[in-house]
Protein backbone atom coordinates (compact mmCIF):
# COMPACT_ATOMS: atom_id res chain seq x y z
CA UNK A 1 0.00 0.00 0.00
CA UNK A 2 1.92 3.52 -1.18
CA UNK A 3 0.29 6.18 1.17
CA UNK A 4 1.61 9.92 -0.47
CA UNK A 5 0.18 13.87 -0.15
CA UNK A 6 -2.25 14.70 -3.03
CA UNK A 7 -0.53 17.45 -4.88
CA UNK A 8 -3.09 17.01 -7.91
CA UNK A 9 -6.66 16.06 -9.48
CA UNK A 10 -7.46 14.66 -12.51
CA UNK A 11 -10.81 15.71 -14.19
CA UNK A 12 -13.22 12.36 -14.20
CA UNK A 13 -10.84 10.51 -11.57
CA UNK A 14 -12.88 8.08 -9.27
CA UNK A 15 -13.38 9.07 -5.44
CA UNK A 16 -15.43 6.06 -3.62
CA UNK A 17 -17.67 7.38 -0.81
CA UNK A 18 -19.79 5.16 1.35
CA UNK A 19 -18.59 1.99 1.21
CA UNK A 20 -20.43 1.03 -2.20
CA UNK A 21 -20.34 4.45 -4.33
CA UNK A 22 -18.72 6.81 -6.42
CA UNK A 23 -18.34 9.97 -7.92
CA UNK A 24 -15.78 11.88 -10.02
CA UNK A 25 -14.19 14.82 -9.79
CA UNK A 26 -15.22 17.50 -12.38
CA UNK A 27 -13.33 19.86 -14.50
CA UNK A 28 -13.31 22.69 -12.21
CA UNK A 29 -12.42 21.48 -9.32
CA UNK A 30 -9.06 19.12 -10.74
CA UNK A 31 -8.20 22.69 -12.62
CA UNK A 32 -8.91 24.96 -8.88
CA UNK A 33 -6.89 21.86 -6.83
CA UNK A 34 -2.57 22.53 -5.86
CA UNK A 35 -0.33 20.79 -3.52
CA UNK A 36 -1.09 21.89 -0.23
CA UNK A 37 -4.85 22.15 -0.51
CA UNK A 38 -7.09 19.69 1.01
CA UNK A 39 -9.82 17.55 -0.56
CA UNK A 40 -12.80 16.31 1.97
CA UNK A 41 -15.43 13.69 0.78
CA UNK A 42 -18.83 13.45 2.51
CA UNK A 43 -19.92 10.00 2.64
CA UNK A 44 -23.28 10.34 3.12
CA UNK A 45 -23.83 12.50 -0.47
CA UNK A 46 -20.47 12.18 -2.30
CA UNK A 47 -19.97 15.53 -1.72
CA UNK A 48 -16.57 17.20 -2.69
CA UNK A 49 -15.08 19.56 -0.52
CA UNK A 50 -11.98 21.78 -1.52
CA UNK A 51 -10.09 23.49 1.12
CA UNK A 52 -7.35 25.75 -0.92
CA UNK A 53 -4.04 26.06 1.28
CA UNK A 54 -4.45 29.81 2.09
CA UNK A 55 -7.48 29.23 3.76
CA UNK A 56 -5.84 25.55 5.50
CA UNK A 57 -3.06 28.00 7.01
CA UNK A 58 -5.34 31.08 7.81
CA UNK A 59 -7.18 28.66 10.19
CA UNK A 60 -4.19 26.97 11.44
CA UNK A 61 -2.81 29.78 12.81
CA UNK A 62 -6.01 30.56 14.99
CA UNK A 63 -5.56 26.87 16.36
CA UNK A 64 -2.21 27.22 17.15
CA UNK A 65 -2.86 30.43 19.30
CA UNK A 66 -5.94 28.48 21.15
CA UNK A 67 -3.92 25.73 21.84
CA UNK A 68 -0.91 28.16 23.62
CA UNK A 69 -4.23 29.62 25.48
CA UNK A 70 -5.71 26.43 26.57
CA UNK A 71 -2.00 26.00 28.13
CA UNK A 72 -1.62 29.44 29.73
CA UNK A 73 -5.43 28.86 31.16
CA UNK A 74 -3.86 26.46 33.42
CA UNK A 75 -2.06 29.53 35.33
CA UNK A 76 -4.33 32.63 35.37
CA UNK A 77 -5.05 33.85 38.22
CA UNK A 78 -8.83 32.90 39.85
CA UNK A 79 -11.00 35.66 39.08
CA UNK A 80 -9.94 36.01 35.57
CA UNK A 81 -12.17 34.32 33.78
CA UNK A 82 -14.97 36.37 35.64
CA UNK A 83 -13.29 40.23 34.87
CA UNK A 84 -13.88 38.81 31.44
CA UNK A 85 -17.29 38.49 31.18
CA UNK A 86 -18.12 41.34 33.45
CA UNK A 87 -16.08 43.35 31.05
CA UNK A 88 -17.18 41.90 27.89
CA UNK A 89 -20.81 42.35 29.00
CA UNK A 90 -19.12 46.44 29.83
CA UNK A 91 -18.44 46.14 26.57
CA UNK A 92 -21.33 45.35 24.70
CA UNK A 93 -23.20 48.23 27.29
CA UNK A 94 -21.38 50.75 26.10
CA UNK A 95 -23.28 52.83 23.47
CA UNK A 96 -20.11 54.01 21.42
CA UNK A 97 -19.01 50.18 21.26
CA UNK A 98 -22.75 49.41 19.59
CA UNK A 99 -22.68 51.89 17.43
CA UNK A 100 -19.42 50.20 15.76
CA UNK A 101 -21.63 46.67 16.00
CA UNK A 102 -24.54 48.30 14.53
CA UNK A 103 -22.99 50.07 11.72
CA UNK A 104 -21.64 46.56 10.44
CA UNK A 105 -24.55 44.61 11.14
CA UNK A 106 -26.43 47.09 8.67
CA UNK A 107 -23.53 46.40 6.13
CA UNK A 108 -23.76 42.83 6.94
CA UNK A 109 -27.91 42.79 6.46
CA UNK A 110 -27.78 45.27 3.16
CA UNK A 111 -25.40 43.07 1.54
CA UNK A 112 -27.14 39.81 2.27
CA UNK A 113 -30.48 41.59 0.78
CA UNK A 114 -28.80 42.42 -2.37
CA UNK A 115 -27.86 38.40 -2.04
CA UNK A 116 -30.92 37.85 -2.12
CA UNK A 117 -30.09 35.80 1.34
CA UNK A 118 -32.41 35.78 4.35
CA UNK A 119 -31.73 38.10 7.18
CA UNK A 120 -34.30 37.45 9.94
CA UNK A 121 -31.75 35.86 12.13
CA UNK A 122 -29.28 38.35 11.27
CA UNK A 123 -29.99 41.39 12.24
CA UNK A 124 -28.86 42.83 15.61
CA UNK A 125 -31.77 44.88 18.04
CA UNK A 126 -32.08 45.80 21.44
CA UNK A 127 -33.41 42.76 22.69
CA UNK A 128 -30.44 40.82 21.13
CA UNK A 129 -28.00 43.16 23.22
CA UNK A 130 -29.71 42.44 25.93
CA UNK A 131 -29.86 39.15 26.17
CA UNK A 132 -25.81 38.86 24.92
CA UNK A 133 -25.36 41.07 28.19
CA UNK A 134 -27.51 39.57 30.41
CA UNK A 135 -25.81 36.17 29.16
CA UNK A 136 -22.26 37.19 30.16
CA UNK A 137 -23.71 38.71 33.20
CA UNK A 138 -24.73 35.66 34.03
CA UNK A 139 -21.73 33.42 33.08
CA UNK A 140 -19.64 36.00 35.70
CA UNK A 141 -21.92 35.60 38.19
CA UNK A 142 -21.61 31.55 38.26
CA UNK A 143 -17.56 31.96 38.18
CA UNK A 144 -18.06 34.21 41.05
CA UNK A 145 -20.05 31.40 42.62
CA UNK A 146 -16.98 28.96 41.52
CA UNK A 147 -14.03 30.38 42.38
CA UNK A 148 -15.04 31.18 45.96
CA UNK A 149 -15.30 27.49 46.39
CA UNK A 150 -12.18 25.08 46.02
CA UNK A 151 -14.05 22.34 45.80
CA UNK A 152 -16.25 23.07 42.93
CA UNK A 153 -13.99 21.01 40.44
CA UNK A 154 -14.63 17.68 42.71
CA UNK A 155 -17.51 15.34 41.29
CA UNK A 156 -16.98 12.34 43.91
CA UNK A 157 -14.26 11.18 46.33
CA UNK A 158 -14.02 7.02 47.26
CA UNK A 159 -12.49 6.73 50.41
CA UNK A 160 -10.23 3.37 50.83
CA UNK A 161 -8.27 2.03 53.67
CA UNK A 162 -5.75 3.88 53.47
CA UNK A 163 -5.95 5.95 50.50
CA UNK A 164 -8.26 7.21 48.33
CA UNK A 165 -9.84 7.94 44.98
CA UNK A 166 -10.80 11.67 43.62
CA UNK A 167 -12.85 12.33 40.48
CA UNK A 168 -12.72 15.95 39.54
CA UNK A 169 -13.75 17.76 36.04
CA UNK A 170 -11.30 18.99 33.62
CA UNK A 171 -11.86 21.44 30.38
CA UNK A 172 -12.26 19.07 27.25
CA UNK A 173 -9.38 21.69 25.10
CA UNK A 174 -9.88 23.41 21.92
CA UNK A 175 -13.64 23.58 20.93
CA UNK A 176 -14.02 24.62 16.86
CA UNK A 177 -17.35 26.12 17.10
CA UNK A 178 -18.69 26.54 13.69
CA UNK A 179 -22.44 28.90 13.44
CA UNK A 180 -24.86 30.56 10.97
CA UNK A 181 -24.92 34.24 10.68
CA UNK A 182 -26.36 35.05 14.13
CA UNK A 183 -24.40 37.55 15.91
CA UNK A 184 -25.79 36.61 18.88
CA UNK A 185 -23.75 33.76 19.26
CA UNK A 186 -20.69 34.86 19.12
CA UNK A 187 -21.38 35.92 22.83
CA UNK A 188 -22.89 32.68 23.95
CA UNK A 189 -19.76 30.86 22.07
CA UNK A 190 -17.86 32.73 25.24
CA UNK A 191 -18.72 29.97 27.52
CA UNK A 192 -17.04 27.47 26.98
CA UNK A 193 -14.26 29.58 28.90
CA UNK A 194 -16.06 28.61 31.84
CA UNK A 195 -14.85 25.25 32.18
CA UNK A 196 -11.84 26.20 30.79
CA UNK A 197 -11.87 25.79 27.43
CA UNK A 198 -10.93 27.48 24.44
CA UNK A 199 -12.43 27.96 21.17
CA UNK A 200 -11.95 28.92 17.62
CA UNK A 201 -14.89 30.17 16.02
CA UNK A 202 -16.36 30.47 12.41
CA UNK A 203 -19.62 32.39 12.20
CA UNK A 204 -21.65 32.11 8.49
CA UNK A 205 -20.64 34.69 5.93
CA UNK A 206 -23.33 37.32 5.88
CA UNK A 207 -22.54 38.35 9.77
CA UNK A 208 -18.66 38.01 9.48
CA UNK A 209 -18.55 42.22 9.51
CA UNK A 210 -20.92 42.30 12.40
CA UNK A 211 -18.97 39.48 14.64
CA UNK A 212 -15.21 41.28 14.04
CA UNK A 213 -16.88 44.75 14.89
CA UNK A 214 -17.66 42.57 18.69
CA UNK A 215 -14.07 40.91 18.20
CA UNK A 216 -12.53 43.96 17.70
CA UNK A 217 -14.49 46.69 19.82
CA UNK A 218 -15.66 43.87 22.85
CA UNK A 219 -14.13 40.85 23.07
CA UNK A 220 -10.19 41.72 22.40
CA UNK A 221 -10.31 44.46 24.90
CA UNK A 222 -12.78 42.16 27.37
CA UNK A 223 -9.92 39.69 27.13
CA UNK A 224 -7.07 42.11 27.21
CA UNK A 225 -8.39 43.65 30.54
CA UNK A 226 -8.52 40.22 32.44
CA UNK A 227 -5.32 39.23 31.69
CA UNK A 228 -6.27 36.09 29.23
CA UNK A 229 -4.76 35.24 26.06
CA UNK A 230 -6.28 36.32 22.79
CA UNK A 231 -6.14 32.24 21.75
CA UNK A 232 -8.42 31.82 24.48
CA UNK A 233 -11.56 33.07 21.88
CA UNK A 234 -10.46 33.77 18.54
CA UNK A 235 -12.39 34.79 14.86
CA UNK A 236 -11.47 32.72 11.70
CA UNK A 237 -11.72 35.91 9.64
CA UNK A 238 -12.46 34.00 6.09
CA UNK A 239 -15.52 34.14 4.15
CA UNK A 240 -15.47 31.06 2.61
CA UNK A 241 -17.22 28.36 3.75
CA UNK A 242 -13.66 26.67 3.42
CA UNK A 243 -12.54 27.80 6.95
CA UNK A 244 -15.27 25.46 8.42
CA UNK A 245 -13.91 22.37 6.64
CA UNK A 246 -10.40 23.34 7.44
CA UNK A 247 -11.15 23.71 11.11
CA UNK A 248 -13.21 20.45 11.57
CA UNK A 249 -10.13 18.84 10.21
CA UNK A 250 -7.78 20.11 12.13
CA UNK A 251 -7.23 16.91 14.55
CA UNK A 252 -6.13 19.04 17.82
CA UNK A 253 -9.82 19.64 18.00
CA UNK A 254 -11.27 18.09 21.69
CA UNK A 255 -14.82 18.48 19.70
CA UNK A 256 -16.53 20.20 17.05
CA UNK A 257 -19.56 22.25 17.84
CA UNK A 258 -22.03 23.01 14.34
CA UNK A 259 -24.82 24.97 14.39
CA UNK A 260 -26.82 26.18 11.35
CA UNK A 261 -28.56 24.68 8.53
CA UNK A 262 -29.46 20.75 8.00
CA UNK A 263 -27.50 20.73 4.62
CA UNK A 264 -24.15 22.34 6.13
CA UNK A 265 -24.30 20.67 9.38
CA UNK A 266 -24.03 17.51 7.72
CA UNK A 267 -21.13 18.63 5.87
CA UNK A 268 -19.06 19.87 8.67
CA UNK A 269 -20.01 16.96 11.16
CA UNK A 270 -19.01 14.59 8.18
CA UNK A 271 -15.59 16.54 7.87
CA UNK A 272 -14.87 16.35 12.01
CA UNK A 273 -16.14 12.49 12.08
CA UNK A 274 -13.48 10.96 9.20
CA UNK A 275 -10.98 13.46 10.74
CA UNK A 276 -11.49 11.70 14.21
CA UNK A 277 -12.74 14.65 15.86
CA UNK A 278 -16.42 14.25 18.09
CA UNK A 279 -18.98 16.09 17.01
CA UNK A 280 -21.23 18.35 18.84
CA UNK A 281 -24.00 18.52 15.80
CA UNK A 282 -27.07 20.99 16.09
CA UNK A 283 -29.26 21.36 12.34
CA UNK A 284 -32.16 20.84 11.66
CA UNK A 285 -34.97 22.25 13.70
CA UNK A 286 -38.89 22.63 13.50
CA UNK A 287 -41.42 21.95 16.51
CA UNK A 288 -44.89 19.74 16.46
CA UNK A 289 -47.91 20.87 17.80
CA UNK A 290 -50.06 17.69 19.24
CA UNK A 291 -54.18 18.83 19.90
CA UNK A 292 -56.25 15.81 21.79
CA UNK A 293 -59.75 15.80 21.99
CA UNK A 294 -60.02 17.48 25.26
CA UNK A 295 -57.42 20.17 23.63
CA UNK A 296 -59.14 23.60 25.04
CA UNK A 297 -59.85 25.85 22.23
CA UNK A 298 -58.09 29.60 23.49
CA UNK A 299 -54.79 27.71 24.97
CA UNK A 300 -54.48 26.07 21.43
CA UNK A 301 -54.79 29.59 19.48
CA UNK A 302 -52.71 31.13 21.67
CA UNK A 303 -49.88 28.18 21.49
CA UNK A 304 -49.76 28.25 17.44
CA UNK A 305 -49.99 32.42 17.51
CA UNK A 306 -46.58 32.89 20.00
CA UNK A 307 -45.26 29.78 18.07
CA UNK A 308 -45.18 31.46 15.01
CA UNK A 309 -43.52 34.67 15.90
CA UNK A 310 -40.22 34.71 13.95
CA UNK A 311 -38.37 31.35 12.16
CA UNK A 312 -36.10 29.86 14.13
CA UNK A 313 -35.30 25.99 15.13
CA UNK A 314 -38.20 25.81 18.11
CA UNK A 315 -40.63 27.61 15.64
CA UNK A 316 -43.83 25.55 15.04
CA UNK A 317 -43.40 23.70 11.98
CA UNK A 318 -46.36 20.75 11.99
CA UNK A 319 -49.43 20.84 13.72
CA UNK A 320 -51.22 17.18 14.26
CA UNK A 321 -55.15 17.67 15.69
CA UNK A 322 -57.23 14.29 16.23
CA UNK A 323 -59.92 13.83 13.98
CA UNK A 324 -63.03 14.45 16.21
CA UNK A 325 -61.38 17.88 17.00
CA UNK A 326 -60.26 19.21 13.47
CA UNK A 327 -64.03 20.50 12.66
CA UNK A 328 -62.94 23.13 15.07
CA UNK A 329 -59.75 23.34 15.64
CA UNK A 330 -58.68 23.80 12.05
CA UNK A 331 -60.38 26.93 11.16
CA UNK A 332 -58.53 28.04 14.66
CA UNK A 333 -55.08 27.40 13.85
CA UNK A 334 -55.39 28.79 10.01
CA UNK A 335 -56.78 31.87 11.95
CA UNK A 336 -54.00 31.92 14.53
CA UNK A 337 -51.55 31.22 11.88
CA UNK A 338 -53.00 34.73 10.14
CA UNK A 339 -52.49 36.46 13.03
CA UNK A 340 -48.86 35.60 13.17
CA UNK A 341 -48.44 36.44 9.77
CA UNK A 342 -50.51 40.04 9.94
CA UNK A 343 -47.53 41.72 12.34
CA UNK A 344 -45.92 41.44 9.19
CA UNK A 345 -48.83 42.42 6.76
CA UNK A 346 -49.81 38.95 4.97
CA UNK A 347 -50.80 35.73 5.53
CA UNK A 348 -49.65 32.25 6.59
CA UNK A 349 -49.17 29.64 3.84
CA UNK A 350 -50.34 26.03 5.32
CA UNK A 351 -48.87 22.48 3.62
CA UNK A 352 -51.92 20.14 4.18
CA UNK A 353 -50.74 16.42 4.51
CA UNK A 354 -52.55 14.39 1.44
CA UNK A 355 -55.30 12.79 3.77
CA UNK A 356 -56.23 16.10 5.83
CA UNK A 357 -57.39 17.71 2.83
CA UNK A 358 -61.07 17.06 3.79
CA UNK A 359 -60.83 19.60 6.87
CA UNK A 360 -59.09 22.56 5.03
CA UNK A 361 -62.09 24.44 3.09
CA UNK A 362 -61.90 23.79 -1.17
CA UNK A 363 -61.10 28.32 -1.14
CA UNK A 364 -58.12 27.56 1.04
CA UNK A 365 -56.48 24.95 -1.21
CA UNK A 366 -57.59 27.69 -4.76
CA UNK A 367 -56.66 31.02 -3.01
CA UNK A 368 -53.24 32.18 -3.72
CA UNK A 369 -51.15 34.98 -1.26
CA UNK A 370 -48.37 36.98 -1.89
CA UNK A 371 -45.34 34.96 0.10
CA UNK A 372 -42.50 37.04 1.28
CA UNK A 373 -39.20 35.17 0.77
CA UNK A 374 -35.81 36.47 1.24
CA UNK A 375 -34.96 36.25 -2.66
CA UNK A 376 -38.37 37.70 -3.73
CA UNK A 377 -42.25 38.27 -2.71
CA UNK A 378 -44.23 36.16 -5.35
CA UNK A 379 -47.81 34.10 -5.33
CA UNK A 380 -47.83 31.03 -4.31
CA UNK A 381 -51.13 29.09 -3.00
CA UNK A 382 -52.86 29.38 0.73
CA UNK A 383 -53.07 25.86 1.41
CA UNK A 384 -51.18 22.94 -0.84
CA UNK A 385 -51.09 19.24 -0.87
CA UNK A 386 -48.30 17.60 0.81
CA UNK A 387 -46.91 13.85 0.79
CA UNK A 388 -47.00 11.92 4.40
CA UNK A 389 -43.51 10.99 4.26
CA UNK A 390 -43.00 14.89 3.22
CA UNK A 391 -43.66 15.68 6.74
CA UNK A 392 -40.61 16.35 8.14
CA UNK A 393 -39.47 19.10 5.85
CA UNK A 394 -38.09 22.14 7.75
CA UNK A 395 -39.61 25.30 6.10
CA UNK A 396 -37.90 28.09 6.27
CA UNK A 397 -39.44 31.33 5.70
CA UNK A 398 -38.90 34.89 6.19
CA UNK A 399 -41.65 37.13 6.35
CA UNK A 400 -44.54 34.63 5.62
CA UNK A 401 -44.93 32.32 8.46
CA UNK A 402 -45.01 28.28 6.93
CA UNK A 403 -46.13 25.36 8.41
CA UNK A 404 -47.56 21.74 8.22
CA UNK A 405 -51.26 20.23 9.01
CA UNK A 406 -52.24 16.36 9.62
CA UNK A 407 -55.27 15.26 11.00
CA UNK A 408 -55.24 11.89 12.95
CA UNK A 409 -56.96 9.11 14.69
CA UNK A 410 -55.57 9.48 18.18
CA UNK A 411 -52.48 10.78 19.75
CA UNK A 412 -50.21 7.13 19.45
CA UNK A 413 -50.65 8.23 15.54
CA UNK A 414 -49.40 11.94 16.16
CA UNK A 415 -46.47 10.50 18.28
CA UNK A 416 -45.73 7.21 15.23
CA UNK A 417 -45.83 10.36 13.06
CA UNK A 418 -43.61 12.41 15.31
CA UNK A 419 -41.03 9.18 15.76
CA UNK A 420 -41.29 8.86 12.51
CA UNK A 421 -40.90 11.78 10.36
CA UNK A 422 -39.85 14.68 12.45
CA UNK A 423 -36.11 15.83 13.53
CA UNK A 424 -37.37 14.68 16.74
CA UNK A 425 -36.75 17.76 18.61
CA UNK A 426 -39.63 20.04 19.99
CA UNK A 427 -42.80 18.42 21.14
CA UNK A 428 -45.62 20.02 22.48
CA UNK A 429 -49.03 18.57 23.29
CA UNK A 430 -52.24 20.39 24.46
CA UNK A 431 -54.99 18.29 26.17
CA UNK A 432 -57.09 18.60 29.45
CA UNK A 433 -56.15 15.27 30.24
CA UNK A 434 -53.21 14.06 32.54
CA UNK A 435 -53.08 10.68 31.56
CA UNK A 436 -52.83 11.78 28.40
CA UNK A 437 -49.77 14.10 29.16
CA UNK A 438 -48.24 10.91 30.89
CA UNK A 439 -49.21 9.15 28.29
CA UNK A 440 -47.48 11.60 25.29
CA UNK A 441 -44.49 12.35 27.48
CA UNK A 442 -43.37 8.53 27.85
CA UNK A 443 -43.89 7.44 24.20
CA UNK A 444 -42.41 10.79 22.03
CA UNK A 445 -39.15 10.78 21.36
CA UNK A 446 -38.27 14.52 21.93
CA UNK A 447 -35.43 16.06 24.10
CA UNK A 448 -38.26 18.52 24.67
CA UNK A 449 -41.31 18.31 25.44
CA UNK A 450 -43.93 20.82 26.38
CA UNK A 451 -47.93 21.60 26.79
CA UNK A 452 -47.21 25.48 25.70
CA UNK A 453 -46.10 27.64 22.45
CA UNK A 454 -42.86 25.63 21.50
CA UNK A 455 -40.22 28.89 21.16
CA UNK A 456 -39.74 28.15 25.14
CA UNK A 457 -36.60 26.03 23.62
CA UNK A 458 -33.90 28.47 24.44
CA UNK A 459 -31.12 27.85 26.79
CA UNK A 460 -31.04 31.46 28.31
CA UNK A 461 -34.76 31.62 27.98
CA UNK A 462 -35.17 28.95 29.89
CA UNK A 463 -32.34 27.82 32.01
CA UNK A 464 -31.20 31.20 32.58
CA UNK A 465 -27.99 29.69 30.46
CA UNK A 466 -26.46 31.27 26.79
CA UNK A 467 -26.55 27.74 24.64
CA UNK A 468 -23.86 26.42 22.36
CA UNK A 469 -26.58 25.22 20.84
CA UNK A 470 -29.68 22.56 21.12
CA UNK A 471 -29.70 18.95 20.30
CA UNK A 472 -32.36 16.91 18.48
CA UNK A 473 -32.15 13.27 18.43
CA UNK A 474 -32.78 12.35 15.09
CA UNK A 475 -28.99 11.04 15.26
CA UNK A 476 -28.84 9.58 17.96
CA UNK A 477 -29.28 10.54 21.94
CA UNK A 478 -25.63 11.93 22.82
CA UNK A 479 -24.85 11.23 26.15
CA UNK A 480 -24.32 14.46 27.86
CA UNK A 481 -24.53 16.63 24.95
CA UNK A 482 -27.95 16.11 24.12
CA UNK A 483 -30.75 18.35 25.10
CA UNK A 484 -29.13 21.77 25.66
CA UNK A 485 -25.25 22.26 25.37
CA UNK A 486 -23.78 25.20 27.45
CA UNK A 487 -20.10 26.11 27.98
CA UNK A 488 -20.47 24.80 31.43
CA UNK A 489 -21.07 21.40 30.02
CA UNK A 490 -18.04 21.06 28.10
CA UNK A 491 -15.48 18.73 31.01
CA UNK A 492 -14.12 15.86 30.93
CA UNK A 493 -13.38 13.78 33.85
CA UNK A 494 -9.55 13.12 35.94
CA UNK A 495 -9.40 10.49 38.38
CA UNK A 496 -6.50 11.13 41.18
CA UNK A 497 -5.26 8.82 43.88
CA UNK A 498 -3.76 9.32 47.37
CA UNK A 499 -1.96 6.93 48.42
CA UNK A 500 -1.06 6.81 52.81
CA UNK A 501 1.85 4.05 52.25
CA UNK A 502 3.98 3.92 49.95
CA UNK A 503 4.25 0.46 50.66
CA UNK A 504 0.53 -0.26 49.34
CA UNK A 505 -0.62 -3.00 46.74
CA UNK A 506 -3.01 -5.14 45.27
Amino acid sequence: MTVAALTTLSEGAVIPFGGDRYTTVPAELAAAFRAGDQLHVVQSTGALLHVPEAIRSAVATEVDAAVDAFTQLRTVAPHAVQRFYTAFADMLADDTVWEHIEAANTDDVLRAEDQGRSTTRLRVSAQMREDMIAGLRGWAAQQETRTADGSADLIERVEHDGWNVEIVSAPLGVIGFVFEGRPNVFADAAGVLATGNTAVLRIGGDALATAQAIDQHALRPALRSAGLPGGAISLVGVRDRAAGWALFSDPRLALAVVRGSGAAVTQLGSVARQSGIPVSAHGTGGAWLVADHTAETERFARVVRHSLDRKVCNTLNVVTITHDRADELVPVLLQAADEAAATRGGHARVHVAIGSEGWVPTSELERRIDVRRAEQTAPEPRASLLPIDELGTEWEWEDTPELSLVVVDDIDEAITLFNTYSPQFVASFISADPAAHARFCDRVNAPFVGDGFTRWVDGQYALDRPELGLSNWENGRLLGRAGVLTGADLTTRRTFAHHDSFDQHR
